[in-house]
């Protein structure tokens, strides 16, 4: 009789192993973060809005358990994130990989994800060429060339600017920065009276805006990756006495965040960015989210929040369109032209290139009810990524 119930037990677990439906196993998703080092906030933000999403929407997807392995890159490292892919996918079998604040780490898991063919979610790595390194990835954050050739165009055909002169990161998405900027400046008509590159890696400021300072352009266009640098230039411009009356500083959203506006304080009247997303932006989803964001965290999200809390959305959906199932070929085709309406606003994947498609809203910081504040004046909507709409030419 124990014989014939052990027989029935066993022939009961090959069944049940033989159907998913009966035995899902779990569902692995790997994240790959600098969790240390001088982005440690950024990971902080987008696994905070990671978290976040699990916790509203359940750690279930199609049946199955989500399971996350974290892997801290300790800033940038291009050969510690293609390890930390390799190990993910080989010795821990994850299905997904996710996270990427670096277009550097981004680039180095693009040749995992291509010869693994794992599903690759990017949430915030903006260069735009990192989507065209593996047929399986999708973004859900911004591209540089997006939003600053969008900036370049409006400076010139709508804030009338004539001249400038352009300061970045010398890394990928400055180098994107640099050319979006002066492409969609110059096409409108602007001249680009001259530019510098400044060091990633814990980079002294003052020398470059006091070069740019001497020059005396009608508008500087500045881009730093978000983080600490951000506030670190802010008090170069401050210090140094820059004043925005009467050189016009623009640049993507990073140099307005809300550290970078606590150090300049008053300072930073006037000053333009363009960006994807801001906590103050106006919409009921956006409303929702930054109440159970500042309710979980005690403080707002920024853009590595919306790029995670996006990323999520994208992944459960797929899941969702697959029935659980984490191919590759599968999930990919599930997000190409998914569209959703995210806090930042209506977004969706482009089903040509996995990118982005999204509003890009010019903001200026103004001082509301005492407090300084990114406000909308102005939106371009539907913005594609303009590098790969050229390629397609």
């Amino acid at each position: 009789m124990n014989r014939i119930f052990a027989a029935g037990i066993v022939l009961g677990a090959v069944a049940a192993a033989a159907c998913p439906a009966l035995a899902q196993q779990p569902l692995k998703i790997g994240l790959i973060m600098p969790y240390s080092g001088q982005f440690a906030d950024a990971a902080t933000q987008m696994d905070n809005a990671v978290k976040l999403y699990v916790k509203e929407h359940g750690d279930a997807v199609a049946g199955r358990k989500l399971e996350f392995i974290r892997r801290d890159t300790g800033g940038v490292a291009p050969d510690v994130a293609k390890r930390h892919a390799q190990e993910l996918v080989v010795r821990d079998n994850v299905d997904i990989l996710a996270g990427f604040v670096l277009t550097p780490n981004a680039l180095a898991a693009a040749d995992v994800s291509a010869e693994a063919k794992k599903f690759m979610v990017v949430m915030n790595a903006a260069t735009a060429i990192i989507t065209t390194k593996s047929p399986y990835i999708a973004r859900t954050s911004l591209t540089t060339p997006q939003i600053n050739e969008s900036l370049g165009t409006w400076a010139a055909k709508k804030a009338g600017v004539k001249k400038a002169y352009t300061m970045v990161s010398d890394y990928g998405p400055g180098i994107d920065a640099e050319g979006a900027f002066q492409s969609g400046f110059k096409a409108s008509g602007g001249d680009i009276v001259g530019s510098v590159r400044m060091p990633v890696a814990n980079p002294d400021f003052f020398p470059f805006v006091q070069r740019a300072k001497d020059i005396n352009p009608e508008a500087i266009f500045v881009f730093v990756p978000g983080g600490a640098q951000p506030g670190a230039f802010g008090k170069a411009l401050v210090d140094l006495g820059i004043d925005t009356k009467k050189t016009r500083v623009m640049g993507q959203g990073e140099i307005t965040d809300e550290n970078a506006l606590k150090v300049m304080g008053d300072a930073a009247l006037g000053l333009i960015t363009a960006f994807h997303y801001d906590h103050n932006h106006k919409s009921a989803a956006n409303a929702k989210f930054v109440a159970a964001y500042h309710a979980a965290y005690g403080r707002n999200p920024d853009f590595f929040s919306i790029g995670g809390w996006d990323g999520m959305h994208l992944i459960y959906e797929s899941l969702k369109k697959t029935g659980g199932k984490t191919d590759a070929e599968q999930l990919i085709a599930a997000a190409k032209g998914m569209k959703w309406e995210s806090p930042r606003g209506p977004i969706a994947i482009d089903p040509e290139t996995r990118d982005i498609i999204q509003t890009v809203y010019i903001r200026r910081v103004e001082k509301v009810d005492g407090r300084l504040l990114n406000v909308e004046i102005d939106k371009i909507e539907n913005v594609k990524d303009p590098v790969k709409e050229r390629m397609k030419k």
